[in-house]
């Protein structure tokens, strides 16, 4: 399994955004890995097994979905930054997503 998992969701709808492109980079900016949400809003391999302690980023690249649908939105992307810490084995970052707003929490 994946050391970090993520999901999407689109509020407004009440639906899994699928389709959306999730970036997880390095603090430095580096980018470890890419994928883009199935057709439940999910991405189930998100970079490696492990990671080191530290800091992280996720950028989900929401304009995109919404231009796909059509959708007037503010936000072009929505980024995250996170902290890994030793010992922990797993970190899921849902995402709630709205045009005009978005919230965020650690996932279980």
């Amino acid at each position: 399994m994946s050391h970090i998992t993520a999901h999407v969701l689109d509020s407004m709808l009440g639906v899994p955004a699928r389709g959306v492109e999730i970036t997880l980079m390095s603090a430095a900016g580096d980018t470890i890995a890419t994928a883009t949400t199935n057709d439940d809003g999910r991405v189930g391999e998100l970079g490696p097994e492990a990671l080191e302690p530290g800091d992280y980023r996720i950028v989900f690249a929401v304009g995109d979905y919404f231009r796909h649908r059509g959708q007037d939105h503010f936000h072009p992307s929505v980024t995250i930054d996170f902290s890994v810490k030793a010992g922990e084995a797993h970190y899921h970052i849902p995402l709630l997503l709205s045009p005009f707003a978005y919230t965020t929490y650690r996932g279980s």
